[in-house]
């Protein structure tokens, strides 16, 4: 077995702090199609970056 020491707090905190940004990203956009659609594929990823990290931090505290 591997184990490996993380930060779990920072790692949501980077997270949401991407998703931030991405939805910065989108409202300056002007509705520019390839960045609002590249920029709900990424929502999509912080999504469950946010199932798998930032879920679990609520469990923890």
């Amino acid at each position: 077995m591997i184990t490996v020491d993380v930060d779990l707090k920072e790692m949501g905190q980077i997270i949401a702090d991407i998703k931030q940004k991405v939805e910065r990203l989108m409202e300056i956009s002007g509705g520019m199609q390839c960045v609002d659609r590249n920029c709900d594929r990424i929502l999509a990823s912080i999504k469950m970056l946010e199932i798998n990290i930032s879920d679990v931090l609520e469990f923890l505290e």
